[in-house]
């Protein structure tokens, strides 16, 4: 069995020696590394903690979820505009299709995080959508026409990018600056921040894709009826996200401002109903006719 003396440090027992061969030999303390420690000259060395202290600074920015954003003139700037995953993205989505009363869209779903790459690339994939459905709605309710040829009509998508990307920038731009000036006005007015509105109005737009390409099915009625269903569900997106922000306002203001929300929701719906999934009517092909041949029984031509 061993010994206590067995068990001491033999590091301890060298440093003696040192010290009793070397008195003057310089030492290092290890229990207090923050208080400078002394050289052979006897002079202090100076720590640079600046590098240290700037990794620290940075690395506390990334766990608090501080981001640096620079000038508007930069990428970095308009970088965090798109800084959301594909989770929040769909979460988003789900909810411009699901409207429940009580449940704002900007509240419960932005949680002041608003993005732009869901509103770009749902008002680009409705562009294709509806440019390609009318097309191809044209053609079935042709089909079986022998008068009827078939030509892609490329200038519909061009149309549709110009009629959806500016409804989907100046009616929220129109709608933010309405409610800024109303907010100055009237002190119990709210309001959200331009990329809230933006966003609010470009997620709307989602339920118009799968319409759209429903009203591929050459049946009037049916189209119809989708629009109708897309436009209670986008505008019922609209209504309660903005209503709770203009009803403290003046009776008038609140009724007048969604109402012309609605009215604009519902003018784009049917404008592009009207415009891309027109039926042209059925013309019955020309007949000709031949001259009756007159004959008179008994007289023979000379």
């Amino acid at each position: 069995m061993a010994s206590p003396n067995d068990l001491q440090f033999q590091e301890f027992e060298e440093a003696a020696d040192l010290l009793s061969a070397d008195p003057g030999a310089s030492t290092l303390s290890v229990s207090a590394p923050s208080e400078p420690t002394a050289t052979a000259a006897g002079e202090d060395v100076k720590l640079d903690l600046s590098e240290d202290e700037e990794a620290h600074q940075e690395s506390s920015e990334l766990l608090g979820g501080q981001k640096s954003s620079g000038g508007f003139w930069t990428f970095e700037y308009y970088q965090s505009f798109f800084n959301v995953d594909t989770m929040q993205v769909l979460d988003r989505v789900k909810g411009s299709v699901m409207p429940l009363p009580g449940r704002n869209f900007v509240k419960h779903y932005l949680r002041n995080n608003p993005d732009l790459y869901g509103p770009f690339w749902i008002c680009v994939t409705l562009v294709f959508s509806v440019a390609i459905s009318g097309n191809l709605s044209t053609f079935l309710s042709e089909l079986g026409n022998p008068t009827y040829h078939y030509r892609p009509q490329f200038h519909r998508v061009a149309i549709a990018a110009v009629v959806i990307f500016l409804y989907a920038w100046l009616v929220p731009i129109a709608l933010w600056a309405f409610l800024t000036w109303r907010q100055g006005t009237e002190r119990q007015v709210g309001g959200y921040s331009f990329l809230e509105t933006v966003c609010v109005y470009g997620y709307s737009l989602f339920i118009y894709i799968p319409t759209s390409i429903l009203w591929i099915i050459p049946f009037d009625w049916l189209q119809w009826t989708l629009i109708v269903v897309a436009m209670v569900i986008s505008g019922s997106v609209l209504v309660l996200t903005f209503w709770p922000v203009v009803r403290d306002d003046t009776k008038v203001a609140a009724v007048a401002t969604v109402v012309t929300i609605v009215v604009l929701h519902t003018l784009l719906a049917i404008g592009c109903k009207l415009y891309f999934f027109q039926t042209a009517p059925h013309t019955p092909p020309p007949t000709t006719t031949t001259p009756p041949i007159h004959t008179t029984l008994g007289v023979k031509p000379h």
